[in-house]
């Protein structure tokens, strides 16, 4: 196709002659679609079809094309599929889990969870019982469901206190647990 041709297919395309949009697309699919194969592993070349990838870039060259999208030569149209191909491509690739490794399954390529260190689990009871001890007694069941990662507004509601009431408590708490640190590692002259 001439670079002058290319103006008119997509003046055509532009205003909605669906034959020229057919030609197009029969002019540049295999170009589109082998573009879209390199771009894709092994792996989810195996979990769907590039055709349904080059599909979705047709959609976006006409829903640009549409909008005014301006190419002045082939070569910026080959430019320009490849570029939405690529990204397309990569969409697809990013929502899809990796493949194990070392033959592995899926589930087994998953970051394992954060497991805490042994040291870890003993400060955090000793910094959770340093917490009950500065508590008072009747705010230490604010204590326990925020523990349990309750929201403040489910605190107060199952505690009958207000919302602001357990901001309170647990601002009150965390400056007396920073006093009481303070006091157990001294700083500057003292130390």
């Amino acid at each position: 196709m001439s670079d002058r041709g290319i103006e008119d297919v997509l003046a055509r395309v532009s205003r909605g002659d669906v034959t020229v949009a057919e030609q197009l697309h029969a002019a540049y699919a295999a170009y589109v679609r082998a573009i879209v194969r390199r771009r894709l592993s092994a792996h989810l070349r195996a979990k769907f079809d590039s055709a349904d990838v080059a599909q979705s870039v047709w959609a976006q060259v006409v829903r640009r094309v549409e909008a005014g999208w301006r190419v002045d030569t082939e070569a910026d149209l080959r430019a320009m599929l490849a570029v939405i191909a690529r990204r397309r491509a990569a969409t697809r690739a990013r929502g899809e889990p990796r493949p194990a490794e070392h033959g592995g399954t899926a589930l087994a390529a998953a970051p394992a969870r954060h497991q805490p260190t042994p040291s870890q689990v003993v400060r955090a009871a000793d910094l959770w019982e340093r917490m009950l001890q500065l508590c008072a007694p009747e705010h230490r069941e604010v204590l326990r469901l925020r523990r349990d990662g309750l929201p403040l507004a489910e605190v107060a509601a199952r505690t009958g206190l207000h919302e602001g009431s357990v901001r309170r408590i647990l601002r009150r708490l965390f400056r007396e647990l920073a006093l009481d640190g303070a006091e157990e590692f001294p700083t500057g002259a003292e130390a």
